[in-house]
């Protein structure tokens, strides 16, 4: 069967000779170029609104232009400059006055109502928690099209909007209520920020949920700083007599300052990570890997006394050769064994034998302030501290093994309960 070609031989081509000189725009440039002029439309609309919204406050209070009002209570006086915030900015525009017959400067309510500087300060705070650094906020922004004039964007004008709405912020989450909070579970871990720490309290409560409690500047390594990073806890409402599990670093301030303040109630779990970290700095690189393997094998032990049995073993292994490895182990080693002897065993043991979820936090921490090229300070720490513990706790979710929390509460109490009893009987 012949092919019919006639409809293929009707679509003729343009001539070659059409596109000659001519340049053929491609379809990003045309959407470039859309919302680049979709941009200034916007922008120079909304500062047009503005100004006539100013004027219809001026006609509201002077009456119409050019028609005599007998009665007017004030007048027009020309214009003069003012600064607004639009757009994350400061822009100097043009501002319509109005005096009253009696001389007075009367001020627009929709100028007023703008005029509120707290927006830029939440601006320059979002931006810069998303990465902007103060001295990048100006490119950030979208252009301001007109005759508008933006002021307040160098770098010393963002940082001081940022200090500002940051040292309100430190007041505010460093006095939160923690009454009707039920916490069994409390982290405590350090990050440093060149010569200072900043140490912070997690909570979990019983339903797995994680609460940043406060944090204070200092180390774990002090007791003093630990006592009064716990007190400040207990004063906003943190119960004392409750059973709860306390899941640390290892230093010494910390377990000072938690036998001081919780006494009894205070079960310490210790974590078996820094532990382990601790261990492998005695050995040479030859021996780690097979230290790491053994030692996380001995904390899969079905009983805290079999796991303990096995931990004295690898002690009195590496006594004579490596006797800074073997006396690491024997120190503190009933306190990395807390949950294995409380019983509790899966998702929730692999959660809270170590300071893992609380260091999340702290890695969050870390990239929040990943543009602070100089700390200047405590203060300074303390306010990029509780900015960027808010926002991580925005994203918070519960901790893996949480439906086991109620199993753990209990072999808390009971803990508690016999340690009560042997006080009474003594």
């Amino acid at each position: 069967m012949a092919k019919n070609l006639t409809n293929r031989s009707s679509r003729k081509p343009l001539p070659a000779s059409s596109w000659s000189g001519t340049r053929r725009l491609t379809l990003l440039e045309l959407i470039v170029g859309a919302k680049a002029a979709l941009r200034e439309l916007v922008v120079q609309t909304g500062l047009q609104v503005f100004g006539a919204l100013l004027e219809e406050d001026r006609t509201t209070l002077c009456g119409p232009k050019s028609q005599p009002q007998p009665e007017r209570g004030a007048y027009r006086h020309g214009h003069d400059e003012g600064t607004l915030v639009f757009g994350g900015r400061k822009v100097r525009i043009q501002k319509p006055r109005v005096r009253s017959v009696k001389g007075k400067e009367l001020e627009l309510p929709t100028w007023q109502g703008m005029s509120n500087e707290d927006p830029l300060q939440q601006r320059v705070l979002e931006q810069i928690l998303v990465g902007v650094s103060t001295r990048g906020y100006e490119r950030s922004l979208e252009s301001v099209a007109g005759e508008a004039e933006p002021v307040g964007v160098s770098h010393s004008s963002v940082s001081r909007h940022f200090v500002a709405k940051t040292s309100q912020e430190v007041d505010r989450f460093l006095s939160r209520s923690l009454e009707g909070l039920d916490l069994p579970v409390i982290m405590i871990d350090g990050k440093g920020f060149a010569d200072h720490m900043l140490v912070t309290a997690l909570g979990i409560d019983a339903t797995g949920k994680k609460h940043v409690l406060g944090f204070t500047e200092g180390t774990t390594e002090s007791e003093g700083v630990c006592r009064s990073l716990l007190q400040n806890l207990v004063e906003r409402g943190l119960a004392v007599e409750r059973a709860r599990l306390f899941v640390i670093d290892g230093g010494k301030g910390i377990r000072k300052g938690l036998r001081a303040t919780f006494g009894h109630w205070a079960l310490i779990q210790r974590c078996q990570e820094h532990k382990l970290r601790n261990v492998l700095e005695h050995l040479p690189e030859s021996k780690r890997e097979w230290m790491r393997a053994a030692m996380r094998k001995v904390w899969e032990a079905e009983t805290a006394e079999k796991a303990r049995g096995k931990l004295k073993v690898l002690a009195s292994q590496l006594r004579v050769e490596h006797p800074g490895a073997s006396a690491s182990i024997l120190e503190g080693m009933d306190e990395t064994l807390t949950l294995i002897a409380l019983g509790v065993r899966g998702s929730l043991l692999r959660t809270l034998r170590s300071t893992n979820p609380i260091e999340n936090l702290q890695g969050a921490l870390q990239k929040t302030c990943r543009n602070v090229k100089r700390w200047r300070g405590g203060a300074m720490i303390m306010r990029w501290g509780a900015t960027a513990l808010m926002e991580a706790e925005k994203k918070f979710r519960r901790i893996a093994g949480y439906k086991s929390m109620g199993l753990l509460i209990a072999a808390l109490e009971a803990k508690v309960s016999v340690v009560d009893n042997q006080e009474a009987a003594a």
